[in-house]
């Protein structure tokens, strides 16, 4: 009988990609780990690493800094 409780352990895709330096002007792929409120995703619901994790969070900080990314999600 499977164990269906049993969910795939998530893989940081930095580390597959081998990136060493995130680059807070990949806003693209940057824009994939905020929320739909503009809100930093945690690492339970993304899957990265924890070293990348906190690469990712000073990128996103800093693009939102130069106004690449928004602070917050826009008002319908």
């Amino acid at each position: 009988m499977p164990d269906f409780d049993r969910r795939r352990r998530k893989v940081c895709s930095f580390c597959l990609d081998h990136v060493e330096y995130i680059d807070y002007k990949e806003v693209t792929r940057l824009r994939r780990y905020l929320s739909d409120r503009g809100k930093i995703l945690p690492r339970r619901m993304t899957g990265t690493c924890a070293r990348h994790q906190r690469a990712l969070t000073v990128a996103l900080k800093r693009a939102r800094h130069i106004a690449l990314l928004p602070f917050a999600a826009e008002l319908r």
